[in-house]
């Protein structure tokens, strides 16, 4: 079995996005290109049709996300009745921050085509991708902080695109408490980058609170008690050894660390300013 794409597109995934799911998305890619399956390849819809307890191939698993992220991005730019200049370019920045190559970048707008048109079945296509990834849901999280980067990149997420991605995370098992967790911690993020995360002198500048607590994914009015528990609870998610036992490949490993070390950082962060033991 090949390795090399999917070390080096969660290599890529990472240093483009400095997140987990970047790495994901990298990896998974990668893996496409690993196993030969490309986006039209015949295995993708029967894997993903197999019964509850059958393992879904990786490279199903891949062309499954593949297609849906795409898919979904044309879906949610055309739900309030027309494609922007501005959700065409959010969507090809993503494609850009996933360092596609021209035939995977040509597939990707044919997805986003296929979605923003009128016939597209969503409940089709969020149901392949339910069954694909039923076993990660660390996939599905990843999925669903795409979406929001893409929308958020856009025009905004309008009420009928928040519509459709409410019901999108519902239906993959999110409750409507996550998803907000995770729009705010993709709105932190974004705010952070926009304001370009350094003083006037080139310096890195201290991320403002508000930050910290979206990494816990929690509010700012939380008790303290709630804070240790979000803490743990985000360590536990997102350590690197139960990552690698759901499918994180071993070279990733590190990547999951980074991931560890800035909730570490914001817990950190929330501790000083409240003067926390």
């Amino acid at each position: 079995m090949g390795w090399k794409g999917k070390f080096f597109g969660a290599l890529l995934g990472f240093l483009v996005t400095r997140s987990i799911w970047g790495a994901l998305v990298g990896a998974m890619i990668g893996a496409m290109f690993d196993q030969s399956a490309g986006v039209a390849g015949g295995g993708a819809g029967g894997g993903a049709g197999d019964g509850a307890g059958d393992e879904v191939p990786l490279s199903t698993i891949s062309d499954v996300f593949f297609r849906a992220t795409f898919e979904f991005m044309g879906h949610v730019a055309k739900s309030d009745g027309r494609v922007s200049e501005a959700e065409i370019g959010a969507a090809r920045g993503v494609m850009q921050e996933l360092r596609l190559g021209p035939r995977e970048v040509e597939a990707a707008i044919a997805c986003f085509r296929v979605g923003k048109a009128a016939g597209f079945d969503a409940g089709a296509g969020v149901e392949r991708l339910r069954q694909a990834c039923a076993m990660r849901p660390d996939l599905l999280r990843a999925f669903i902080e795409l979406q929001l980067r893409a929308a958020l990149a856009g025009d905004g997420i309008s009420p009928p695109a928040r519509a459709i991605l409410t019901r999108l995370a519902a239906r993959l098992g999110m409750s409507g408490l996550e998803f907000a967790h995770i729009e705010a911690t993709v709105r932190a993020r974004r705010q952070w980058a926009g304001g370009g995360g350094a003083n006037g002198g080139g310096r890195p500048a201290e991320k403002p609170l508000s930050q910290s607590y979206a990494e816990l994914e929690i509010a700012a009015g939380t008790s303290d008690q709630e804070v240790t528990k979000a803490y743990r609870r985000q360590m536990s998610r997102h350590h690197p050894d139960k990552l690698v036992a759901n499918g994180l490949p071993e070279s990733m490993a590190q990547v999951a660390k980074e991931k560890t070390q800035r909730i570490q950082e914001a817990y950190e962060a929330i501790r000083a300013a409240r003067g926390m033991r």
